[in-house]
């Protein structure tokens, strides 16, 4: 199955660059769908630009604090040099939608066509 979904300019490049591996989404009723080796088109809110990826595994958590916990913050999109923390994902996703439906890690690889 291929999914479609829309990122930010950001984290679009560091999925393109191979450095973010783990996109982090609410387990919404679309998120639940997912399974290993589906494909998702990501594109770039930005520039409209595509990128395929493989879903590689998935991790379900009650919390984006507990999805932290558990990956390098490379992996989640950080910078080195930035401080990683969950409360950002709450621009996207409010205490009362995470605390619903909990969190999911997507795990992915760039898919070369």
């Amino acid at each position: 199955m291929k999914y479609t979904m829309n990122l930010n300019n950001g984290p679009f490049n560091h999925i393109k660059a191979g450095t973010k591996t783990i996109e982090m989404r609410l387990n919404d009723e679309k998120r639940q769908l997912l399974k290993e080796k589906d494909l998702i088109e990501f594109t770039n809110r930005t520039t409209l630009e595509t990128i395929l990826v493989e879903i590689v595994k998935l991790y379900k958590y009650a919390s984006f604090e507990e999805l932290y916990k558990h990956f390098d913050k490379v992996a989640l999109g950080y910078d080195k040099d930035e401080i990683a923390n969950p409360k950002d994902m709450e621009k996207y996703y409010s205490k009362e939608e995470q605390e619903k439906y909990g969190v999911l890690g997507i795990e992915i690889k760039n898919k070369v066509n």
